[in-house]
């Protein structure tokens, strides 16, 4: 299994980057949009797992109290180097705190934190294809303004279940954990 633990979106918040994603896609675009069924924020990739380590995941994560987490999107923005087309997330001291405990709860698994800072986002489009980075910087061409992404409140967060398929990887939960 390759798994990682996240945070499911609000649907007003979904419905705002549809219309942002339907605003910025057309035909053609050298870019592989993402399914809105598969936003989310990421707290912790884990990777390949096996059935001992997703059990101990399970358990340390149920363990894990926490309050509910405001959660504000911010503007548009591109990893160029991934190849990435993102909606931001803000960086608050509840998000930061959460994400750091999924990550001291993971380690009693065998799972070793990333050494990147956290930057929380959702991602929107990927670069598809030898033209993957013209196509974003045509994209990034045609964004002016930022639109109003809105905020919610975070009540659960998820541990998903990552397939590769030849359009994009599908997610599936496989467990949720109230906050």
């Amino acid at each position: 299994m390759r798994l990682f633990v996240g945070i499911p979106l609000a649907e007003a918040v979904v419905e705002e980057l549809s219309k942002v994603s339907l605003r910025f896609r057309a035909k053609d675009d050298g870019l592989r949009w993402s399914a809105r069924e598969s936003w989310h924020i990421t707290l912790q990739f884990l990777g390949n797992t096996g059935q001992e380590q997703y059990e101990c995941v399970v358990a340390r994560l149920r363990e894990l109290r926490f309050q509910s987490v405001p959660v504000r999107l911010e503007g548009l923005g591109f990893f160029d180097r991934a190849g990435i087309f993102f909606a931001g997330v803000g960086v608050s001291p509840e998000l930061t705190a959460l994400q750091q405990r999924v990550t001291v709860a993971t380690s009693h698994c065998g799972f070793v934190p990333e050494d990147r800072p956290y930057h929380p986002h959702i991602t929107l489009a990927r670069s598809k294809g030898k033209d993957g980075k013209h196509s974003l910087r045509r994209l990034e061409a045609r964004i002016h303004g930022q639109p109003n992404l809105g905020r919610f409140t975070a009540q659960e967060f998820v541990l998903y279940e990552s397939v590769t398929r030849p359009g994009g990887s599908e997610y599936s939960i496989c467990e949720r954990f109230p906050l």
